[in-house]
């Protein structure tokens, strides 16, 4: 008897971005090996019976290494069941659910990825900033923060100080570092830029500001992980945006669960 691993992203943290899917695959898990930034509502989603693994990684510690992460994996899916690796954002955007296929490939176990909305994507945008704006930022870059300034981290901060739109994932605890690194590469100080904290999750906040201001009113106000940083002329929009934009339920029937919906219409897979 074979098993499966789905490699499901879970969006970038409120859970009704969570793909059809997904939800899908989450209600027929056997095994759901999840990471720390979830909302756990996600997780009443896998039937009773389901075994739930915790894997989360947090700044400095981890519940469980990679390559252990990579064995459970297998050892489930060997064993016959169907094995949800439940990730933040999208698997293949600084998820690690490369390394986690490839290991499902190697040991010829069936596997599957269910794309998820990227933090990168999701976050700016619920707070009002558009990545891309005619007239104003025709493209955009996406880059971790982690260990930024050092020489292995491989990013060309040139070539990022020139992009419309810049977008960092991770940087909250290397903004300082991000901004100088930014600025010595000839980006204007006075970009406007934005820190975001708890993206689409209760509790977000949105620090705005200026490049070479934002670090310094990110420690005065105590921004805290996980924030997305936004550097670019877009921010500037949020401004006619945010105010108005309504992030209200929709209206009955619609505002019932999606799952709640298909269990009373008995199309529950």
């Amino acid at each position: 008897m074979s098993g499966r691993v789905h490699l499901v992203g879970a969006g970038p943290g409120d859970p009704d971005l969570l793909t059809v899917r997904g939800l899908r695959c989450l209600e027929s898990a056997d095994v759901v090996i999840y990471d720390r930034l979830l909302d756990p509502r996600l997780l009443d989603e896998a039937p009773p019976y389901a075994r739930r693994i915790y894997a989360g990684k947090a700044p400095g510690r981890q519940a469980l290494r990679q390559e252990e992460i990579n064995a459970l994996l297998v050892r489930h899916a060997r064993a016959g069941r169907t094995v949800v690796r439940l990730k933040g954002g999208d698997p293949f955007v600084f998820g690690r659910g490369g390394e986690e296929a490839l290991a499902c490939a190697a040991a010829g176990v069936a596997w599957d990825v269910v794309p998820g909305i990227s933090s990168a994507l999701g976050v700016p945008a619920r707070a009002g900033i558009p990545l891309t704006h005619r007239g104003v930022a025709a493209g955009f870059a996406v880059v971790t923060g982690h260990a930024a300034g050092e020489s292995e981290d491989g990013h060309d901060w040139a070539a990022l100080a020139r992009i419309d739109t810049l977008v960092v994932l991770m940087g909250a605890a290397h903004l300082a570092e991000i901004a100088a690194l930014l600025i010595a590469h000839g980006r204007p100080p006075e970009t406007p830029a934005a820190a975001i904290e708890r993206g689409t999750m209760p509790g977000e906040r949105v620090l705005e500001g200026i490049l070479a201001t934002l670090p310094e009113l990110a420690e005065r106000e105590g921004l805290i992980s996980p924030a997305t940083l936004v550097v670019g002329e877009v921010v500037r929009l949020r401004e006619s945006l945010a105010g108005t934009v309504s992030l209200a339920e929709p209206t009955s029937p619609a505002s019932e669960p999606t799952v709640e919906r298909r269990r009373a219409a008995g199309r529950t897979p």
